[in-house]
């Protein structure tokens, strides 16, 4: 019992330190200042409140995008329904407006008990849905104590998350057994799940291999490669900091190549942009609209929502967050496009997806900065290996579809009956 008491004790105390962790954050990213109400359900009821609703909550860009497709299949399962999109984090919450502009969006409220009561109490949701590892332990009981089916979608769980969650048992297991069902990616996620008392179980695989490009990445990638020209360009996908220093520092003086180089987070982006006037490298944004100049050497991609358009203009892509201990990014978007993918060594939150990828032909992975860069040079020298990489790539994307339909049939089996 020591857990949950701890944890209702650490929720007293946290109100003051999380003001303090958004005015720190919004230095960066002043929308962090915005809302404020919301991140602890307070505040006046609104017009647009979603009562009765399919709600589904995504931390961040990464989830908000990988519930589309099963979001879709929700609204088209229950038509006369609102739907609520919740996030934590600015980013998101912009993503979840761009691609839900009829939703209700809101920030998900912190997990203190008074906080999460008033959220459910305000909305009253039909159902609720959790994107891949968001396990609040307040939030799981208010959803119980109030009547409302909760269900885990998209499920992941590292090796190495499931051992932090293992010190916490006595947290962390009621509340994976409050769940009204669980859609796992893979085989070793529901054992992890499952070993920490999840019940009602299912493997669906990975819904990012359902999302389609947006219509409008196409014409996108059309004018992006007419501004490239015929240089070879290549792209460092959602790099993290300390990366882009790694990349840059390794940058071969005499490559014909043009590197793309777009951060995970937005907020990073003038910090990557000084990093490169520091090293003197010549370069120019994405955001100024306009063709590469005959001395770029990088293009920094400054941008939000046109990953799809830069992995359809380039002509082969890393991914970041595996140069460094992060665990990786998404590998699914560039190879269901057709572009040759490259993974550094650390890909412990796509692990199964990593692997199926080397496996089928789809990806190569690298050890280091250094041989990150010799294998871009070997590839763009052969149009014959990025041919059948791309090709690898789009069959691999294809034969691992199906994950928003098993993850709704298995939704249904579990809420069905109490929503219906």
């Amino acid at each position: 019992m020591i857990w949950p008491l701890l944890y209702a004790a650490l929720w007293k105390l946290a109100p003051p330190l999380i003001g303090h962790y958004l005015r720190r954050r919004a230095r960066k990213q002043p929308e962090y200042l915005q809302h404020w109400d919301e991140r602890w359900a307070r505040g006046e009821p609104r017009a647009d409140d979603a009562h009765g609703a399919i709600w589904v909550h995504a931390v961040s860009v990464g989830e908000t995008r990988a519930a589309a497709p099963l979001v879709a299949a929700l609204r088209a399962r229950w038509p006369d329904k609102p739907l609520l999109i919740t996030q934590m984090t600015p980013t998101g919450r912009e993503t979840a407006l761009s691609l839900y502009p009829d939703a209700c969006v809101r920030y998900l409220p912190y997990d203190a008990p008074d906080a999460v009561a008033r959220f459910l109490g305000r909305y009253q949701p039909m159902f609720g849905v959790l994107m891949e590892t968001e396990l609040w332990p307040h939030l799981i009981a208010g959803c119980r104590a109030h009547g409302v089916p909760l269900f885990l979608a998209n499920a992941r769980l590292s090796e190495r998350s499931a051992r932090g969650y293992r010190r916490a048992a006595g947290l962390i297991g009621p509340a994976l057994a409050s769940l009204d069902g669980v859609a796992a990616q893979s085989e070793d996620d529901a054992a992890r799940l499952r070993a920490l008392g999840a019940r009602q179980v299912a493997v669906c695989g990975n819904l990012k291999f359902d999302i389609t490009p947006p219509p409008q990445a196409a014409a996108l990638a059309a004018q992006l490669r007419q501004w490239r020209g015929e240089r070879p360009l290549w792209m460092a996908a959602s790099t993290r900091e300390g990366e882009e220093a790694l990349l840059l520092d390794a940058l071969p003086a005499d490559s014909p190549a043009v590197l793309l180089l777009t951060p995970r987070h937005p907020q990073r982006f003038a910090e990557v942009a000084e990093l490169l006037r520091a090293r003197g490298i010549p370069f120019q944004r994405r955001s100024n609209n306009t063709a590469l100049r005959a001395d770029t050497r990088v293009w920094l991609g400054d941008s939000m929502g046109e990953m799809f358009a830069y992995y359809q203009a380039v002509d082969l892509a890393f991914i970041g967050g595996s140069l460094l201990p992060l665990g990786g990014q998404n590998l699914i978007e560039p190879a269901a496009v057709g572009c040759p993918v490259l993974i550094g060594p650390s890909t412990f939150n796509f692990a199964e997806v990593t692997r199926l990828a080397l496996a089928e032909g789809a990806a190569r992975q690298v050890a280091d900065a250094d041989e990150l860069h010799r294998t871009v040079a070997t590839l763009l020298a052969d149009p014959d290996a990025r041919q059948r990489m791309g090709a690898a790539g789009l069959a691999f994307a294809q034969r691992h579809r199906g994950a928003t339909a098993r993850t709704l049939a298995h939704l249904l089996g579990c809420v069905g009956e109490a929503v219906d």
